[in-house]
């Protein structure tokens, strides 16, 4: 390990950003129960924000990891510190699945909860009282094995799924795979890090076409009748166990990822 600090910040806020990535996907059983898709996505926005922020503070570490080693001399144990990265990433969906009954019971009151409230902030503030706090423990919900009772006899397409654990492991080793790529090329490494940007677009389009307008239309044909709570509810534990996959891939296409990045990169310069 090139710091162990810095390590372990790293992976600590890729834990939480794919921790509430993980939850984030109980938005939309508990927009279908409530019948309020859109309050539940104002709050699927929440979560976004989230993430984002604790991206902010991981990607400044991350970076100064490369340099570190870099500047140490040390690119070769680089390799598996981006590993230990990759693995907290899974970790944190690891622990988000389980989470996933309780939270979307706890989305579920917190969406009725928006219309006394009026206001996110309201809502928050609200949350946070005594009496409300000691509420959350009877929203606890257990995971059962019962639960995933019938998941794969919905009616759901599987490319969408196939997809969805392909996108993941792109988004997954999109950045890491680049600064790896510019530490074994240091000379040349703002451009091979800047090329995350392009690899993770591709991820973004393929999740805009693919994925997020498929499960869109099964939500919205729950609200309207035509599936079941049962097909939301087997449509998110699918998308769940994809991220877990997806970040588990994300391990073995890191290094075929960065060398790919380090020749588009020498076909650039």
């Amino acid at each position: 390990m090139i710091d162990i600090k810095r390590l372990m910040i790293v992976a600590f806020f890729t834990m939480v950003i794919n921790l509430v990535d993980t939850l984030s996907y109980s938005i939309r059983p508990s927009g279908v129960r409530t019948r309020k898709l859109a309050v539940a996505l104002s709050l699927f926005n929440i979560m976004a924000v989230i993430s984002r922020l604790s991206n902010m503070v991981q990607a400044p570490f991350l970076g100064s990891i490369v340099d570190m080693a870099i500047k140490m001399d040390k690119v070769h144990l680089l390799q598996n510190d981006m590993r230990i990265v990759l693995f907290s990433a899974t970790l944190g969906a690891l622990i988000g699945a389980p989470l996933m009954p309780t939270f979307v019971s706890i989305f579920t009151v917190a969406i009725n909860g928006m219309e006394g409230a009026g206001t996110v902030p309201k809502l928050i503030l609200k949350g946070f009282k005594w009496s409300n706090l000691k509420k959350i423990k009877k929203k606890i919900v257990l995971p059962r094995l019962s639960m995933l009772k019938g998941v794969w006899n919905t009616n759901i397409p599987k490319t969408f799924l196939i997809y969805n654990v392909i996108i993941t492991s792109i988004y997954t080793t999109g950045i890491i795979s680049s600064l790896y790529a510019g530490a074994i090329i240091p000379e040349y490494r703002i451009t091979a890090s800047q090329l995350s940007g392009i690899v993770n677009g591709f991820a973004t389009v393929l999740f805009t076409v693919v994925v997020d307008p498929v499960a869109a239309l099964i939500t919205d044909q729950a609200l309207s009748g035509k599936r079941t709570q049962h097909d939301v509810d087997s449509m998110v534990v699918l998308l769940v166990f994809g991220k877990i996959l997806g970040t588990l891939l994300a391990q073995l296409i890191f290094i075929p990822a960065a060398e790919l990045i380090l020749l588009v990169t020498k076909l650039i310069v």
